[in-house]
């Protein structure tokens, strides 16, 4: 026992987490998965996560390069630049960045199809689009 810790609990995988250590963080590879909620909610992700780079995404054209790049290090940036308190609340967290960012692409995707079968119509009886 060193400090009132018994072996035991230095050994739980909070003491061993290496999170929020920046590029020497040892990143977990149960948690070098893809990251949905980095590709589809990609600025506000990486604000939350404090991945920065994801800012990029804003940069027309490079944007939706960036977005599959967050996709796949996403996890592991994540990771190395905030704290956490395990794996599982990491994986907890990302889960619920996934879940949000998928429902907002099919609610956005359902907006869209709506908007072009009301659209599509009324542009060719004005005959903005030809018939």
């Amino acid at each position: 026992m060193i400090l009132g810790i018994s072996s035991s609990a230095r050994n739980n995988s909070y003491m061993d987490n290496t999170s929020g250590q920046g590029k020497d963080s040892d990143v977990p590879s149960e948690i070098q998965t893809w990251n949905w909620g980095a590709f589809f909610l990609n600025v506000l992700w990486g604000l939350f996560n404090r991945t920065y780079i994801a800012l990029l995404c804003v940069i027309p054209i490079f944007g939706v390069l960036m977005a599959f790049v967050l996709g796949f290090k996403g996890n592991e940036w994540a990771w190395q630049n905030k704290r956490w308190k395990s794996i599982e609340q990491f994986q907890r967290v990302q889960k619920r960045w996934a879940i949000s960012g998928i429902i907002l692409f099919l609610v956005g995707t359902i907006i869209s199809i709506f908007a072009l079968r009301i659209l599509l119509p009324i542009l060719k009886i004005f005959k903005v689009i030809p018939n």
